[in-house]
This record gives structure tokens, C-alpha cells and sequence, in this order.
């Protein structure tokens, strides 16, 4: 039986995280490192008000620092994983999991990612939508009938995300909604995984330009691509692709499950990966169910 260990992305974050999070014995350590390589208090936003918390420079960081201790608190418990992955920004995650970089590396960057992808686009700008039980071939038609939309999540055979201009966005949700389908717009700011992140792509390129990553202890299928990679500079390159371009995440999925993966087990806050892979009718575990405290919700990634 091979195990993968999945990484949470934006969406994920909750007001109480660190109250919860701090339950945990690794919990002090990293988030006090945290504290000094940002340079403010991250442990007291992540348990203050929601509306700082959820900006995508906050959040980012955030969900980060609770899904390494939850994996750091995981490997107390369990075998190694066989493979890693992470949605969106929870690939940043898997990657210190892995040991391509270390655990302040990745706090870094994503505080970095977070901060660009906030500046690629006016807040209000961009938006995104939840797409439910609508074949990907017909969203696949439907996006190239609205300016500036596009498919950024492929989640699973049920779920799809679209992206782009708000006014799009909104177009597609209620022309969808009258013809009895469901879509649902997103409480996002920005319009993630489309060319209107490329400034931000290339930003982050700079950074991770004089970064040394490291070979990974673990195989980690990367979303851009939804296959396994080990090579550094392959990893280096597609870590900046997802940026501004589409999350395979039901084909990474699919990968794994070819790879002989029959047991997913989610580290990170909330379980909307949990709950996704349960509804494909999938072996899926939050990391809460295994070793302690209950926290988690369902939702719906916003794939940021």
C-alpha cells in the first residue's frame, strides 16, 4: 500500500488556527521561526479577524505554517509518504516536506507569492467560480464564450474552477445558474492560475533564481503537469508554471492512483481535500482523525 501526504492551499484558513494548531508539541518552534523571518506577528493574525487573515499575503503563510507542523506532527505517527502534493500554494508546502528547501525557505516564498499575486491585479478585478457536476469538456466550450475566462482548477470529475475578469465571471455564474446549472462565485480577490498572474510568476522567478532546491526525499507531483518529478530544476520551473497557469489537481490525483497510492492523508487546516476525495469515492484522511484534534470544515478551494 503507498501512502501520499497532501498539502492544503488558500481557502483553507480559519480565524483560531493558531489556537488550535498550538496544540501541538512542533507548534512553538516553527511558529516562533516564523515570527522572525517575516518580520511580524503571523500567530496573532492567523487568530484575529477573518478579513486580514483571508487577504492572500496572510493567508498564504498561514495555511503554510499549520500544514508543515500538522506534517511534522504526521511523521510521529506514521510511515514516510511514498509520494507528496499540494494544491496550489500547498505544493510551497510539500516541497518542505520533501526537503527541496527548508522550513524558513518556504515561509519566505509563499509570504512572497502572496504579495505579488496581490499586486498582479486591482482587488475586485479578477474573480473566480465554482463550477459543480458540469462535464470539463462543456466548461471547456463555455469559458471561450466570455472575455478573459479560464479553467484554473481541474479538482476532480465533479468540480471545476473557472478564472478571470469579474465582470466575466459573474456573466458565467448567472448565465450557467439560469440554464439549471451550478456554479457559485468564490470570496476571492484576484483571478488565480491565468495570465493575469504572469507579473507575479515572473517576480517569484527572481526570487527562487538564487534559491538552491534540493533533491526531494519524496517524489512530488506537481500540478502543472500532474506527473512525478525529483529533478530540482524541473521542480523549480513548474512550482513558477502553476502561478499563472492551470491546477491539474484530479489528474495529480489520478497520477498518484496509477503510481499505486490507495491511501491520501491531508495535512494542513480544514479538510477540503478530505472531503473531495471522499466524494470520488477515495481512501482519504484528515490528519486530525489520526493523531488528535478535530478542526476542519467543508469547503471549496479557491485553488490560489
Amino acid at each position: 500500500m503507498r501512502l501520499a501526504y497532501l498539502f492544503p492551499g488558500q481557502g483553507s484558513q480559519y480565524s483560531g488556527m493558531a489556537t488550535d494548531f498550538s496544540k501541538y508539541g512542533s507548534w512553538g518552534h516553527y511558529a516562533k521561526v516564523a515570527n522572525e523571518v517575516l518580520g511580524f506577528d503571523l500567530v496573532e493574525i492567523m487568530d484575529g479577524d477573518e478579513e486580514i487573515l483571508k487577504l492572500t499575503e496572510n493567508a498564504q503563510p498561514a495555511i503554510y505554517l499549520a500544514s508543515y507542523v500538522a506534517f511534522v506532527e504526521l511523521k510521529k505517527y506514521l510511515k514516510e509518504p511514498d509520494f507528496v502534493a499540494g494544491h496550489s500554494l500547498g505544493e510551497y508546502t510539500a516541497l518542505a516536506a520533501a526537503g527541496v528547501y527548508d522550513f524558513e525557505t518556504g515561509i519566505y516564498l509563499v509570504r512572497k507569492r502572496g504579495e505579488y499575486i496581490s499586486q498582479a491585479m486591482k482587488p475586485g478585478e479578477g474573480s473566480m467560480a465554482a463550477v459543480i457536476g458540469v462535464p470539463i469538456e462543456q466548461i471547456d466550450e463555455l469559458v471561450k464564450k466570455y472575455e478573459g475566462l479560464y479553467i484554473a482548477n481541474y479538482n476532480s470529475e465533479e468540480q471545476t474552477v473557472v478564472s478571470g475578469k469579474a465582470e466575466s465571471v459573474k456573466s458565467f455564474v448567472k448565465d450557467l445558474t439560469e440554464n439549471g446549472k451550478r456554479a457559485i462565485e468564490l470570496k476571492v480577490s484576484g483571478p488565480f492560475h491565468t495570465p493575469y498572474l504572469e507579473s507575479a510568476r515572473e517576480k517569484m522567478a527572481i526570487e527562487v533564481e538564487h534559491i538552491k532546491f534540493r533533491q526531494p526525499r519524496y517524489p512530488i507531483v506537481m500540478n502543472s503537469i500532474a506527473q512525478e518529478i525529483t529533478d530540482p530544476e524541473q521542480i523549480k520551473h513548474y512550482i513558477l508554471e502553476q502561478i499563472s497557469g492551470p491546477v491539474y489537481w484530479k489528474q495529480s490525483v489520478d497520477r498518484m492512483i496509477t503510481l499505486g497510492v490507495s491511501e491520501f492523508i491531508e495535512a494542513g487546516p480544514k479538510n477540503v481535500l478530505t472531503t473531495m476525495l471522499k466524494k470520488a469515492k477515495l481512501n482519504a484522511k484528515h490528519f486530525t482523525s489520526l493523531i488528535g484534534i478535530k478542526d476542519g470544515t467543508e469547503g471549496v478551494p479557491s485553488g490560489r
